[in-house]
């Protein structure tokens, strides 16, 4: 009878012990398995990020890129010259799906010291891409202005004026051109003259872009990320309602990039 007893003891331990093995085995392999898919999602985000441009892109980018984390207290004095030459003519609204752009119609340039850009479009960011001594406003208007060149194998040069805005009052520049906006992604729709101004805006930057603004040299925030921006911040901080902010936000999405480091470029400032 005992050793009948020591034998099923004797079963049930080398039992007991070899489901233990099994369960070990099994636990290593979901951990390894899980920790594989881990590591693939994470690169496959990374990724995504890399190619979206929310976080800081390789060095084959180089060391001009944008946007910037301006601090206003160190910068050094600027001495641009800005001159406008603006016909008032918006003739179309676009809704890329990333975007929501406003383009011009041709005849209107911005001339910095002795060059001339032409004006092309204007679009936004929600968030703001740059940020003013850490803070980040709730949108960003880039109005985006091309140098004119005849050789098609020369990088594009662009002048680009930052305009951020606020929660606070409604915006009627805005106003004019929100219903205005496809509904679909990549249709347009075609803008009578007149029917949305930029002026209602555009008055009080031309003034104060003359006279208050931050300017450093960087890149295309959007791929290929191309370093020939001559960027204009606008000082002043301009006021759009929430619900005009939201309106654009729920099209475009939160199509911010973060900010990249200067690498010891210098800001100005007037």
């Amino acid at each position: 009878m005992k050793q009948t007893f020591k034998l099923i003891l004797s079963g049930l331990i080398i039992l007991l012990i070899g489901c233990g093995q099994q369960s070990n085995q099994e636990n290593s392999t979901t951990d390894s398995t899980k920790v594989e898919n881990e590591a693939a999602t994470s690169s496959t985000d990374t990724e995504v990020k890399r190619q979206e441009g929310y976080i800081m892109p390789g060095l084959d980018h180089g060391f001009e890129q944008s946007p910037i984390n301006i601090i206003s207290s160190t910068h050094e004095s600027g001495k641009h010259h800005i001159t406008l030459y603006f016909k008032d003519e918006v003739n179309k609204i676009e809704n890329l799906g990333h975007t929501v752009q406003l383009d011009f119609a041709e005849g209107s340039s911005i001339i910095q010291d002795d060059t001339s850009f032409a004006f092309k479009q204007c679009h936004f960011h929600t968030p703001s891409e740059h940020l003013i001594d850490g803070i980040t406003f709730p949108m960003e208007m880039h109005i985006v202005n091309l140098m004119p060149n005849e050789d098609k194998n020369a990088t594009p040069q662009y002048l680009v004026i930052g305009v951020l805005f606020k929660e606070g009052k409604e915006n009627k520049f805005i106003a004019d051109f929100l219903n205005a906006i496809p509904k679909k992604e990549n249709e347009t729709t075609t803008l009578k003259a007149g029917t949305v101004k930029l002026a209602d805006l555009f008055g009080a930057i031309s003034t104060k872009i003359k006279r208050d603004y931050y300017h450093y040299k960087g890149s295309l925030t959007t791929p290929p990320y191309t370093e020939s921006v001559r960027w204009y911040i606008a000082k002043h901080i301009f006021e759009a309602s929430a619900e005009q902010i939201e309106t654009i936000n729920k099209i475009e999405g939160n199509n911010a990039r973060h900010v990249q480091a200067l690498y010891g470029r210098k800001i100005t400032a007037k």
